[in-house]
């Protein structure tokens, strides 16, 4: 466009695809397979009403709620800006 601003359009599209790649990545990190019975981390048990609830669990609690706040130090997206200063 002249202005240099997108259209509707294609603000809607960039909406879509910011979606639709921030449930894959969390996808991603859903844990797969046999959950184990001791935390990979910190070596510490993991309580079986956890490991029925969440299959394929890796990490105890604790360790699993710092490796989440590492992750979200480090996310890539933009939460606070808005639309329109994402697409300049």
């Amino acid at each position: 466009m002249a202005n240099g601003w997108a259209g509707d359009g294609a603000v809607q599209e960039q909406i879509a695809h910011s979606i639709e790649d921030e449930v894959a990545r969390a996808r991603s990190l859903l844990p797969t397979g046999e959950s184990l019975s001791v935390c990979e981390e910190c070596g510490e048990e993991i309580p079986t009403a956890r490991r029925k609830a969440l299959p394929g669990v890796r990490l105890c609690v604790t360790c699993q709620r710092e490796r989440e706040k590492d992750q979200a130090v480090s996310s890539p997206y933009n939460r606070r800006g808005n639309k329109d200063s994402q697409l300049r």
